[in-house]
């Protein structure tokens, strides 16, 4: 008796229908990566290249990566200041070990009732009471505090140079003498007189850089009410200028003259 043949199992066919969305995933986030590392480094030109291919190969249509970059493109502008803004950092520096000098010579001649130094945004400030430096009502500096006036000017010598000003302040209290007609024109006259002893004192200083003012009663640091408020609102004080302004701007005009010049030997001669 012949034997039947065996049927054969039919092959169970495997839906492999996941693979489609799987590989467009991947695909996905091939392009997110590679979208993520070109917005890192900022090339703005280059990111707008990309963006018209992968809008290519993904048929069209509105893409996130139309829109604008996430991240602002470098202004070439800004990058060009970025040096400066270190020269501000280092000109605060320079400050600050100026005013470590003055402190120093304040500590060595026992004046720390007298002098004060300050760094504000104006810059380096050294206010000197001016019980020191003046009798009541008068403008002639004593005698015993000139030899104090010629250290203090050695330390006003600076490579390069600063603009220093050097400006005089009163109490509310008028004065009107034969001299004198108001508390202005004494603290005019006094700081003028505090520069001119400062300028003689030290050859090597240079009166192109120095100036004098003053305010009167009219920039009190204190009350004038009472007599500690009036002390401390008659002083002097000498301003010694940054170089460099915090937003890179250079305030001396040997600088601005100095890049202008190395500008110029940069640019290349086209005659």
């Amino acid at each position: 008796m012949a034997r039947k043949p065996k049927r054969k199992k039919p092959e169970e066919h495997v839906d492999e229908s996941w693979l489609v969305p799987y590989a467009d995933i991947l695909t996905l986030l091939l392009a997110l990566f590679i979208v993520l590392f070109a917005s890192s480094t900022v090339d703005e030109k280059k990111l707008e290249r990309m963006s018209a291919v992968f809008n290519q190969v993904f048929d069209g249509g509105s893409s996130f990566m139309e829109h604008p970059a996430p991240v602002d493109s470098q202004n070439p502008s800004d990058a060009a200041e970025m040096p400066k803004s270190s020269a501000y950092v280092e000109d605060q520096e320079a400050l600050g070990e100026i005013q470590d000098n003055v402190e120093q010579f304040i500590a060595n001649n026992e004046l720390e009732e007298m002098f004060n130094t300050t760094l504000t945004d104006e810059g380096l400030l050294v206010t000197i009471r001016d019980s020191v430096l003046f009798n009541m009502g008068q403008a002639e500096i004593k005698d015993e505090y000139k030899p104090v006036a010629a250290e203090l000017s050695q330390l006003l010598v600076f490579d390069p140079a600063r603009n220093v000003v050097v400006t005089g302040h009163t109490d509310n209290i008028p004065i009107r003498t034969a001299e004198f007609s108001s508390n202005w024109s004494l603290s005019v006259k006094r700081s003028v007189n505090f520069l001119e002893l400062l300028i003689e004192s030290n050859p090597n200083l240079d009166p192109q850089y120095f100036s004098a003012k003053g305010y009167g009663e009219n920039k009190p640091v204190a009350d004038n009410n009472t007599e500690a408020g009036r002390n401390k609102n008659r002083r002097v004080e000498v301003l010694i200028q940054p170089r460099v302004l915090e937003d890179g701007t250079f305030t001396m005009e040997d600088n601005i003259k100095e890049q202008q010049e190395t500008t110029s030997a940069e640019e290349p001669d086209n005659k």
